[in-house]
């Protein structure tokens, strides 16, 4: 469903980052964009040109020059939005940017919502609605695997497969209709076997889809990755050595990490969030107790843990069991055994036994780029083909996968028990509601808020 948006109003925002800088570029878009910057600009007719050209001049308050600037003209429906848009390339300067908003203000454009480009140009057919949420994560990207897939989406990779599941299932409730307007005939135009065979192909498809959201979940948020250990194992060391800057307070003193330190590295274009936490012991400092409880619960939120240890201050034993104690929702762990330039030869071997350990000294940086390649094998993102496979990152694409799944659940039942056309058609269109949701085919202004109201302003 293409919803052909007619508007009336001439909309204006800051396309770029807030705060001084070189250039600042304000974008309009409506009927009006190109004659009310017209109204203010002093070089050529802006109305007479060419759409994608662009044109040096001043921007004028009543003769009195605010700025030199470069107009680009893109007449609808070659724009962004399909309507006239135009893109004001000023000098950064906050005051000259407000001063060219006030008066296109007063020339008749108002102030665009956030994302009411992006809105605009879903509402007038430019892309459907998954592509136009793809447009926000690919702003929001940052690393290599997350610029990748959200590309791949808002090029229309995923609406594609949605779009062909949808075609084939709108064929048999057609065809199931056409059945219930030959009702006292009783003639069946869908096949039925070959209808269950579709519907165990889709949702094989969905299934495989609704798996890859677990990847897609990582390359879009990052990894959650907890650090813990023993009060002094060089938690707060390593998280410094990763980052590479004094993010954490480092002391010999136990209990120096009273609750936990956050940030982000970018390792082979995976996004992973350290999080370092307060030293596992027994405590009668209560401050401290409160950040040991914090830790546990850091535990149960993360995607993957680092297990921390002194290999001069424990055994093979100890850690053993702490590795079975910290982690019984079974997620990636990796073992890491720290200070080994301070330890010998035979207490180093007699920790062999540790399945998947990694060996640092991260006071001297030792084996860092060890342990960074043995992250990046435990996300398990390596066999990965982002250009093939399709990916799933969106919670609310996941949900309505999840209705459809249970709408086609219904309809084999339906047929198992030989329910009547009308019966089963209504659980195909329940399915078909579902995946329409998606890509925007069946929408509503909650929904449409809800999405758009989450971008930034001036897209």
């Amino acid at each position: 469903m293409i919803h052909n948006l007619t508007t009336n109003d001439t909309i204006v925002a800051v396309a770029t980052a807030p705060g001084v800088g070189a250039i600042a570029v304000i974008r309009l878009s409506g009927p009006e964009a190109i004659s009310i910057t017209n109204t203010v600009f002093r070089g050529k007719d802006l109305t007479k040109q060419a759409s994608h050209t662009i044109h040096f001049g001043t921007i004028r308050d009543e003769g009195k020059i605010i700025d030199e600037v470069l107009v680009s003209l893109f007449i609808a429906p070659h724009s962004y939005t399909k309507e006239n848009v135009v893109e004001i390339s000023c000098h950064g300067s906050d005051f000259i940017v407000q001063q060219i908003i006030r008066l296109l203000l007063q020339k008749g454009t108002r102030l665009a919502n956030a994302g009411e480009f992006t809105k605009r140009a879903f509402l007038n057919g430019q892309f459907d609605l998954a592509q136009a949420e793809a447009v926000a994560d690919l702003i929001a990207s940052d690393s290599a695997l997350s610029h990748e897939v959200a590309m791949k989406q808002m090029r229309g990779g995923f609406s594609k497969d949605i779009k062909r599941l949808r075609a084939e299932l709108v064929h048999f409730a057609s065809m199931i209709e056409l059945e219930l307007d030959f009702g006292e005939e009783d003639v069946e135009f869908a096949d039925r076997d070959q209808l269950r065979t579709l519907i165990l192909n889709i949702q094989r498809i969905i299934r495989d889809l609704l798996k890859s959201f677990e990847l897609g979940n990582v390359i879009k948020n990052g990894v959650p990755t907890v650090i813990v250990g023993k009060p002094n194992a060089g938690k707060s060391t390593l998280l410094n050595q990763l980052l590479n800057e004094e993010k954490a307070i480092v002391s010999d003193v136990p209990g120096t990490t009273r609750d936990f330190i956050e940030d982000e590295i970018n390792i082979e274009g995976i996004t992973f969030r350290f999080i370092d936490t307060a030293g596992l012991r027994e405590t009668t400092d209560k401050v401290e107790a409160i950040g040991v409880e914090r830790t546990m619960q850091k535990l149960s939120q993360s995607s993957l843990i680092i297990y921390l240890f002194d290999v001069t201050d424990a055994t093979p034993e100890e850690v053993q069991a702490e590795l079975e104690r910290l982690n019984p929702k079974k997620l990636p762990l990796l073992p890491v055994a720290n200070k080994i330039d301070q330890a010998s030869p035979a207490v180093l071997a007699a920790f062999a036994s540790i399945d998947g350990m990694v060996q640092i000294a991260a006071a001297e940086g030792a084996n860092l780029d060890d342990l960074k390649q043995a992250l990046v094998e435990k996300v398990n993102l390596g066999k990965l083909n982002t250009q093939q496979q399709t990916i799933v990152t969106n919670l609310r694409h996941v949900d309505s996968l999840n209705k459809t799944y249970a709408a086609l659940d219904d309809v084999l039942n339906g047929l198992g028990l030989g329910m009547s056309g009308d019966l089963v058609a209504a659980d195909i269109r329940r399915a078909l509601y579902s995946l329409g949701e998606i890509t925007g085919e069946i929408t509503t202004d909650d929904l449409l808020d809800n999405i758009f109201t989450k971008f930034c302003i001036g897209k």
